[in-house]
């Protein structure tokens, strides 16, 4: 798999597509190695920082999951790419989410994979009562755990998250079905399997006490992704793989 750096190749879907045949062929590896059907594992291809020709690139290359971390950046760029494609794609918030953004969040996300407090999961269920294009249907979301216990990291410990669990299922516009979270930096490949092992197990408790099936574990980047899908990742992160280093420039809104 090539890297590169983050400029004209990231808009080429050919180039895109070559990386995520390598991808491909590595997640498929890793899931039988754990005796796992490679179709249940999804790739968010996350654009943060890239043009919306990366996107566009994702997306022809036949990428369905799109993963931002800004909610204003990623607004500028689901319309850019709407303006050019009837389909724009299924669209996750994989960043944090301040309250003071949940209202524009509810309109651009279709998932949100950083749930990490009740006050945040009420936030997020009100803007859902109020928006349109949410009538008649619940936002999903994943509680994202820290695991490690890191100060510098957002996520709840794993001993509290029956209880916000509880108060995420709480609110009818909410659909929780998984846990999210950000293995260690420096814990790349190996060192990251224990985190990542210990995310399932967060889950296996939760689906226990909560007696609710929460299917998807958001875990797994461009360092990890193989370990992350023989520990039982359903969705993988993935910007750097597919795209290439990040170059020295940042695309914003209005550039």
């Amino acid at each position: 798999m090539r890297s590169g750096t983050l400029g004209s190749s990231v808009s080429e879907p050919a180039a895109v597509a070559e990386r995520l045949a390598g991808v491909l062929a590595a997640v498929a590896a890793a899931a039988h190695a754990a005796g796992r059907d490679p179709a249940g594992v999804r790739i968010v291809a996350v654009t943060k920082t890239a043009p919306p020709d990366a996107v566009l690139a994702a997306l022809d290359a036949g990428l369905a999951d799109i993963g931002e971390s800004y909610v204003q950046e990623a607004r500028a760029k689901r319309r850019a790419v709407a303006a050019r494609r009837a389909d724009p794609g299924t669209w996750h918030l994989v960043g944090g989410l301040q309250r003071n953004k949940v209202r524009a969040a509810v309109e651009v996300f279709d998932r949100v994979h950083s749930v990490d407090s009740a006050a945040l999961a009420a936030a997020l269920a009100a803007a859902v009562r109020g928006a349109p294009r949410w009538t008649g249907r619940r936002l999903p979301v994943l509680i994202q755990v820290n695991v490690a216990g890191e100060r510098t990291k957002r996520g709840v410990a794993p001993d509290a998250v029956p209880a916000l669990g509880a108060e995420v299922l709480r609110h009818a516009e909410l659909a929780l079905d998984g846990f999210m979270t950000i293995a260690p930096l420096g814990a790349a490949g190996e060192g990251a399997r224990r985190h990542f092992r210990a995310l399932r197990e967060v889950r296996e408790r939760a689906e226990e006490r909560l007696g609710v099936e929460l299917p998807h574990l958001s875990m797994g980047m461009s360092d990890d992704f193989p370990v992350a899908v023989e520990e039982g990742a359903t969705l993988l992160r993935l910007g750097r793989v597919l795209f290439g280093a990040r170059g020295s420039g940042a695309w914003r809104p209005g550039s």
